[in-house]
């Protein structure tokens, strides 16, 4: 069997974060799928495949000075052979911010999009870049004139966390408040189709991660940008090759791949 390779965000700090049961869970989904050939492919199977990429457009809001390190662990991946993706642009609401110094450092066209953020807008930014999939990371903007099909956000919490001005340090301060209240033991890393209303669309990927009683919302907030890391680029890997899919209307049309074991609890 090849062996199994992992991008540089794997390492250092962010891996230190994960406890060992954790790190465990993890070499567990990762040999899952490299045995049953469902979702990740080995880095030498990647290389024979050149052309016919899925197109993947991804917004990412950032801020003014900085901004965009789960679009730049997206890039990671897609470089070192992992995300079998053509990353045909990045979108910012920034003009000048850590979306586009990323972008540009990597090669990789950048659009700034400083609104209206209607239909006819959004379509032309995503036909300007030939998106066949988008990829929202950090965007703050609700999102219209997209397909739910093809359409996916990664969000730094369980989804009862969403909605409108739930973003950035605010989420991490409502879960901190929650869990001191004794309402939750954990927080999660979640992923799901998007739809007309803000973080209500299919979830296909939560994943736990840990509070603990020292932790401010900063504190919690990094540990949760490192699980992002980790996994989002797995899961948009399965998404764009369709081995996560829906119909973009009935949420219980939901696929995922045989021995899927990462969809949210249900009670």
């Amino acid at each position: 069997m090849a062996e199994l390779l992992l991008p540089k965000q794997w390492a250092g700090v962010r891996f230190s974060l994960l406890a060992q049961k954790q790190k465990i869970a993890i070499w567990r989904f990762f040999a899952l799928y490299d045995i049953k050939k469902s979702g990740v492919f080995l880095q030498e199977e990647r290389m024979e495949k050149k052309e016919n990429k899925p197109r993947l457009l991804v917004f990412a809001s950032g801020t003014k000075k900085e901004g965009g390190s789960g679009f730049e662990a997206l890039v990671d991946a897609q470089k070192n052979g992992m995300l079998d993706a053509n990353i045909v642009g990045a979108v910012s609401s920034h003009r000048f911010g850590g979306i586009r110094r990323k972008a540009e450092a990597n090669g990789i066209r950048f659009l700034w999009f400083p609104g209206p953020y209607d239909v006819r807008n959004y379509n032309y930014v995503i036909r300007k870049h030939g998106g066949e999939w988008v990829a929202l990371s950090g965007w703050l903007k609700k999102m219209e004139g997209y397909d739910p099909r093809t359409t996916f956000n990664i969000h730094p919490a369980r989804l009862a966390f969403g909605g409108r001005g739930m973003y950035g340090i605010h989420i991490h301060r409502a879960v901190i408040d929650a869990y001191q209240k004794g309402y939750i033991k954990d927080t999660a890393v979640s992923m799901h189709f998007v739809t007309d209303e803000y973080d209500k669309g299919p979830v296909f990927f939560e994943y736990p991660v840990p509070i603990y009683p020292t932790d401010t919302p900063k504190i919690l907030q990094e540990r949760v940008k490192g699980f992002e890391h980790l996994f989002q680029w797995v899961i948009t890997d399965m998404v764009i090759h369709k081995k996560i899919s829906w119909d973009g209307k009935d949420p219980k049309s939901l696929i995922v791949p045989e021995g899927y074991r990462f969809l949210p609890k249900t009670a």
